[in-house]
């Protein structure tokens, strides 16, 4: 049954936005701490923590202090971290080893976290940037990425995670068939219990310095990603990846960088319907805080309204790096 809309006088929007009560009970969307995913920057160096210049308020992080964060976050209603290593550049080598090195610095800092914070889900990322002395996120050879070369590497690798006690292993490389190549080694070692989050519409784009300069691998990149990390230009791309990877097994699915993605978000989330994430980026978060410190944003409004965007699009849960502080103005 079709109604005919009212009209000034007798249709007044505004009666529902006239106190905060009312603005409440009639929100269309809801962020809550849930919502939230906490990426830590952890590092193996001997400092418990070691700020990262260009995103202020972040430290790299020792295992123990990321065990601390891990149970501020449980503490906070935030559901899940989700770890990125920062190894020595003496430890990385063409085709990163330290990646599927049991006792490395990501199954270590899992297992510590699972120990002491077992209610805590944790998430790592699996991809080779962080361990190659190239920063690339596969095996390189004369100047190319090779894709299924690359596969075994990253399946040991979620293997290995996946081993030490990581709940969600997130393919963030973009090669193609990865997330198969991963499903079918944790179904042949008994971990068809672990979810995989792919990273399955990660853009080739600008606002990733913050990070590899967070994790190391800025200086090592040799070249750019732009031959397996999608063009910004393209849409309908990302529903073909997305198809591609949840075919092959995952269980949830990314998008990538976030605030200038939205229209992705959108677009997967409704085609799919299947938990949709997204990543509010370094180079996102960098450019908040500076404005922030300039005074040309309010800080509490503008975090939020940052993360209401989010899940207005239909994301599921946002990786960022303002989880704890979002998550005690939203618990106050």
């Amino acid at each position: 049954m079709t109604v005919a809309p009212a009209h000034f006088p007798l249709a007044r929007p505004r009666r529902l936005r006239a106190a905060p009560w009312i603005r409440r009970l009639v929100a269309e969307t809801l962020v809550t701490p849930a919502d939230l995913v906490w990426p830590l920057i952890i590092h193996d160096g001997g400092d418990a923590r070691v700020a990262v210049p260009s995103m202020p308020g972040i430290d790299r992080l020792s295992p123990a202090e990321a065990v601390k964060a891990a149970r501020e976050a449980l503490d906070l209603g935030i559901p899940a971290v989700a770890l990125f290593p920062n190894i020595s550049a003496t430890a990385k080598d063409a085709v990163g080893s330290g990646a599927t090195d049991p006792d490395g610095l990501v199954p270590e800092t899992v297992r510590a976290i699972k120990d002491a914070v077992p209610e805590i889900g944790v998430i790592t990322d699996v991809a080779l940037d962080c361990y190659t002395d190239h920063g690339h996120d596969g095996v390189l050879e004369d100047g190319r990425i090779l894709n299924d070369a690359s596969l075994e590497r990253l399946a040991e690798q979620a293997f290995i995670h996946a081993h030490a006690g990581a709940d969600i292993v997130a393919p963030s490389d973009m090669m193609d068939g990865r997330v198969q190549a991963i499903r079918e080694a944790l179904e042949a070692n008994s971990f068809s219990d672990t979810l995989i989050l792919s990273y399955a519409a990660k853009y080739a784009s600008a606002f990733y310095g913050p990070y590899r300069d967070a994790v190391g691998s800025a200086k090592a990149l040799t070249g750019d990603k732009k031959t397996y990390q999608m063009d910004p230009a393209n849409t309908d791309e990302a529903l073909k990846e997305v198809a591609l990877d949840l075919a092959e097994g995952a269980d949830m699915v990314m998008v990538k960088p976030g605030m200038l993605y939205l229209d992705i978000i959108q677009r997967v989330a409704e085609a799919f319907k299947v938990p949709t994430f997204a990543y509010q980026v370094s180079g996102e978060y960098a450019m908040m805080r500076a404005a922030i410190a300039n005074g040309w944003l309010e800080e509490d409004r503008a975090i939020l309204e940052s993360l209401t965007a989010f899940k207005r699009a239909g994301c599921s849960g946002v990786l960022t790096y303002f989880a704890p502080q979002a998550a005690r103005l939203l618990n106050a």
